[in-house]
């Protein structure tokens, strides 16, 4: 069945542990161009002009968590060489306390992939079976699974969840819920778990080919009272996502994706979500619908990625589900370099919004009408004071930023404490700069950056008769 709309809102995740446990590996990935075919064989010739590596398998779980804000721990196995240590590297950089066993015999997991127009041509795979490091591995999970609060399991079947059961009876015993991303058919190795997370793919492996809806609905039941689980979410593609509940009907949540670019890594944000969305208090339902939320975001990315808890809020609030667009400095520079590389027009703008009237709303409108994506810089409150004098602002800045957030009009909403942006516009570089007024485009201020990097700075007017300064006096002269 496919339920009501949820009311969503996007938890804090700062206080949420969560301990990712599984197979951990390097991901690289060529990007060039193909304009001819090999001599030497039918295969294409690719000429690199760029590569980047980034972790995959469970560090990504671990990634998507980090990034969430979340306190994430990878239990993991990889080897003692330069691969480990790259991998070690790019976990720490981004706030994933690594917890590893590092093999002197066996080679850190890695996969490479070379792309070509945005067409994955070819993948590399370096790795041995990791099994006969799990004994070690089952000592270290079993000193941190004390301090998490929610623990994923990981599993790419390469060896390091060889004793899932043994993992799955320890957090029983700690009383930590354990939600696992399974792999192959026997699926009664994970039995006893909290949640599991397989694709239609897996789940119809291990069930049989479901023919029609209401044998996915019966046989997802079925499988989930078998193995004593107390939710399976079965994610289904262009179908959206289904959970199974104890003592509950099932539920079946749309997909969110409008545009998919590349579905590699989706699980490992489907259930790094749902595990977090658990651990800061949603029910089974909103964490799953969460977790849905953010797999419609990562799909529409390149290649193996996650999704900040501003993406998601950024989401919502393009559903108009009341989500809000404020962003930090970093996290606004990472949406805007995805938002380019889809082709998208980005336009900012800048200014005070102290008390929001039809004229702002009017000016922003025509503002987002010069691009796909509008920016709008606010000054805080210091700033404000400076320019417009004591007194000011009557609206405080996350009033002011939350009011402009709820705008159809206004995708990312960041502040800035100088008095003019200049500095703010320099680093994001939109395609468009706007401001109201008459001013002249040489007067904008971070007009120039924009021009040299072949950016374009317009001049709208504001409607004239509507300003915060007009309804501050004709409130002073209201009798009381």
């Amino acid at each position: 069945m496919i339920p009501p709309p949820v009311t969503l809102a996007i938890p804090d995740f700062s206080k949420v542990r969560v301990l990712v446990a599984g197979d951990a590996m390097l991901d690289e990935y060529w990007f060039g161009d193909v304009a001819r075919i090999s001599p030497e064989a039918p295969v294409p010739v690719v000429r690199t002009r760029a590569a980047e590596q980034r972790p995959g398998g469970a560090a990504n779980v671990a990634l998507n968590l980090a990034g969430l804000g979340a306190h994430s721990v990878l239990a993991a196995i990889v080897g003692a060489d330069d691969r480990g240590q790259l991998l070690t590297r790019l976990l720490e950089q981004r706030g994933v306390r690594c917890e590893l066993v590092r093999s002197p015999t066996l080679p850190t997991i890695h996969k490479l992939r070379v792309l070509a127009r945005s067409q994955q041509l070819i993948r590399v795979d370096a790795e041995q079976s990791l099994e006969p490091c799990a004994p070690e591995f089952g000592g270290l999970f079993t000193k941190l699974v004390r301090n998490a609060d929610a623990v994923i399991l990981s599993d790419y079947g390469k060896g390091t969840l060889s004793r899932a059961t043994e993992l799955i009876a320890g957090c029983r015993a700690a009383r930590v819920p354990v939600l696992i991303d399974p792999k192959g058919t026997d699926f009664k190795r994970y039995h006893g778990a909290h949640a599991l997370t397989p694709n239609r793919g897996e789940f119809e492996a291990v069930v049989g080919t479901c023919a029609d809806e209401a044998e996915v609905l019966r046989r997802g039941q079925a499988l989930r009272a078998e193995l004593e689980l107390e939710l399976l979410l079965v994610t289904r593609g262009e179908q959206g996502m289904t959970l199974f509940q104890r003592d509950a009907e099932p539920i079946t949540l749309p997909t969110q994706a409008r545009e998919v670019f590349d579905v590699t890594g989706a699980g490992d944000t489907v259930i790094a979500l749902l595990a977090a969305g658990l651990a800061a208090g949603l029910d089974a339902p909103a964490a799953a619908a969460l977790a849905n939320l953010g797999a419609g975001v990562v799909v529409g990315k390149t290649g193996v990625a996650t999704v900040s808890r501003s993406e998601l809020l950024h989401a919502l609030h393009t559903q108009g589900s009341g989500g809000r667009g404020l962003v930090e400095l970093p996290e606004l520079l990472a949406l805007v370099a995805e938002s380019k590389t889809r082709g998208e027009r980005v336009v900012f703008t800048n200014g005070c919004f102290d008390i929001l009237h039809a004229g702002h709303v009017s000016y922003l409108e025509e503002a987002k009408s010069c691009g796909d994506r509008l920016i709008v810089g606010v000054n805080d409150d210091a700033s404000v004071t400076r320019l417009k004098g004591v007194g000011r602002p009557v609206t405080p800045l996350a009033d002011r930023m939350a009011v402009l957030a709820g705008l159809a009009a206004v995708d990312w909403v960041v502040a800035f404490s100088e008095d003019t942006p200049a500095e703010l516009i320099a680093q994001v570089l939109p395609n468009v700069l706007v401001k109201g007024g008459d001013y002249r485009v040489d007067q904008i201020a971070g007009g120039d950056a924009v021009q040299r990097n072949g950016g374009e700075v317009r001049v709208l007017g504001f409607k004239p008769g509507r300003s915060t300064t007009a309804i501050i006096d004709a409130l002073k002269k209201t009798p009381r």
